[in-house]
């Protein structure tokens, strides 16, 4: 088998532009790799944002329930005080009528 002039040129130009497609892929490689990291730590970073954003709101979500917890919870108390006060002289009222069952809120007996 003769090996000819052109033909072992013809293949060193394959071997060369395949070394070169290796190089440009390792290369491309190289910046895709780079790319990837950089927008990783952009993805690091705004997920990190992200996070501290969502932790302020929920925060300031928890401080607005709370308010209207602590709201709620005055008007059971002040509309409690207010029911307790009338029955209170409800009861006043009908033990000094001498109703039967009813408690004087003085002695706390009942009649």
């Amino acid at each position: 088998m003769t090996i000819r002039f052109p033909k072992i040129l013809a293949l060193s130009a394959v071997a060369a532009l395949s070394m070169g497609a290796m190089g440009c892929t390792e290369t491309e490689q190289q910046r895709t790799t780079a790319e990837a990291d950089a927008a990783g730590d952009s993805v690091g970073t705004a997920s990190a944002e992200a996070g501290q954003e969502l932790k302020e709101g929920a925060a300031a979500a928890g401080e607005v329930l709370e308010s209207g917890a602590m709201k709620a919870a005055q008007a059971v108390e002040s509309g409690a005080g207010d029911l307790a006060d009338r029955l209170e002289a409800n009861q006043a009222e009908a033990a000094a009528e001498g109703r039967p069952g009813a408690v004087d809120p003085v002695t706390d007996e009942r009649q």
